[in-house]
C-alpha cells in the first residue's frame, strides 16, 4: 500500500476506523466534502480508495476523471454511484449487504403501528400538558391486526416484514417485482407457503391496508408510487417507505396526503435527502424518521466492519469480500 490509501468521507463507527488505520494511511474529511471536492480529491491521485456514503455522488463525469481502484459505500445500496461508469473506469465498488434485514423489518413495523395509532401526534399531545384523562374519541387511530399489509418486492426485508406482520394477525401479500411480475413457487416462498398471498401490482395496490416499500432503485421503480398509485390505493390505506427515497413521488405524496387520497405515511427515506418536499413536515398523518432504519450499534458496527475490510481489500488490488461490480477488478 502506499501512503495515501483512504479517503473517508465520514468517519466510520467503530471497528471500522480502526481496522483502516491498522491497514494504512487514512486521510478523513472531518465536515464532510462537497461534490466538488470528492471530484477534486478522487482526480489527484492521492488515494487509492474512498469509503464513502450514500449521500457522496460518483457520478459518470467525476469516475471518468477518478484515479482510484475503489469505492467502499457505508451502505447496502449504491445508487449514489454510477455503476456502469465505475466499472469502465476499473474501479471497484463494494457494499454492505445482509446486515440490517431484522433492523429495518422492525423500522418498517415501528411506522405501521406508530401511523395507525398516531403515536407522535400523542406524545405531543401529552407534552403539550393537553391530557386531562381518559376521553372516549380521543386520537382514535386505525387497526392493524386482521387489516392486509401489500409488500412491494419479497427480499430478506420484506419477508423479515411478513413474518412480523403475521405475528400481529395480519393478512400479508406481495408483489415479487413491481410494477412488474414473475412466478414465484411454493418452494422459494419456504416458510411462507400458505401464509402470504402472491398479487399483481395493481391488485396489491388496490387491496391493501398497508403498502410497505421493499425494492431496489432503478429506472423501473423510480416513482413507482405516483399520483396514479396513490388515487387507487384506499382513503384508509398507509404508505410505509423504508427503502429508498425516490421509489416515492414525494410531490404526489403530500397532494394525496392533504386531499385524503390515503389516510396516512410513514418515512425512513426521501427523495431529495436530507431535504423534504414542501409541506410533508407540517402533516399530522405522517411520521418521519431520519434515516434510520439499519441504526442500532450492532448493525452499524457490523456495517463498518465490512465496509472497512472492503476498502483493505481494494487497496491491496484484490477482489473485497462484498463487491457490486466484480468484473471492474478483471476489466
Amino acid at each position: 500500500m502506499t501512503a495515501t490509501d483512504f479517503l473517508v468521507t465520514t468517519p466510520l463507527p467503530d471497528p471500522g476506523m480502526r481496522l483502516l488505520e491498522a491497514a494504512g494511511t487514512v486521510t478523513l474529511a472531518e465536515n464532510g466534502m462537497t461534490h466538488t471536492e470528492l471530484a477534486d480529491a478522487c482526480a489527484s491521485g492521492n488515494h487509492r480508495v474512498v469509503v464513502a456514503q450514500l449521500r457522496d455522488e460518483f457520478d459518470a463525469t467525476l469516475l471518468d476523471g477518478a484515479k482510484i481502484t475503489g469505492i467502499s459505500n457505508f451502505a447496502v445500496g449504491y445508487n449514489n454511484i454510477d455503476i456502469a461508469a465505475a466499472t469502465a473506469n476499473s474501479i471497484v465498488v463494494g457494499n454492505t449487504p445482509g446486515v440490517l434485514t431484522d433492523a429495518t423489518a422492525d423500522i418498517a413495523v415501528l411506522l405501521m403501528l406508530a401511523v395507525a395509532r398516531r403515536c407522535v401526534e400523542a406524545d405531543a399531545f401529552v407534552r403539550a400538558g393537553k391530557f386531562h384523562g381518559w376521553e372516549p374519541e380521543l386520537l382514535l387511530g386505525h387497526d392493524v391486526s386482521g387489516k392486509t399489509l401489500g409488500l412491494a418486492g419479497f427480499g430478506r426485508i420484506a419477508r423479515a416484514t411478513a413474518r412480523r406482520a403475521l405475528a400481529f394477525g395480519m393478512t400479508v401479500a406481495f408483489c415479487p417485482r413491481p410494477p412488474g411480475d414473475r412466478p414465484v413457487s411454493e418452494d422459494e416462498l419456504g416458510e411462507f407457503a400458505g401464509k402470504v398471498r402472491h398479487m399483481s401490482w395493481p391488485e396489491l395496490i388496490e387491496t391493501s391496508d398497508y403498502l410497505s416499500m421493499h425494492v431496489p432503485l432503478n429506472d423501473q421503480t423510480r416513482h413507482l408510487v405516483d399520483a396514479g398509485v396513490l388515487n387507487a390505493m384506499k382513503p384508509s390505506a398507509i404508505l410505509i417507505n423504508t427503502a429508498r427515497g425516490p421509489v416515492v413521488d414525494e410531490r404526489a405524496l403530500v397532494a394525496a396526503l392533504r386531499a385524503g387520497s390515503i389516510a396516512g405515511a410513514g418515512l425512513d427515506v426521501y427523495e431529495d435527502e436530507p431535504r423534504l418536499a414542501e409541506g410533508l413536515a407540517e402533516l399530522p398523518n405522517t411520521v418521519l424518521l431520519p434515516h434510520v432504519g439499519s441504526a442500532t450499534v450492532p448493525v452499524r458496527a457490523e456495517m463498518a466492519r465490512r465496509c472497512a475490510e472492503n476498502a483493505i481489500a481494494m487497496a491491496r488490488g484484490e477482489l473485497p469480500p462484498y463487491p457490486v461490480n466484480p468484473e471492474a477488478l478483471a476489466h
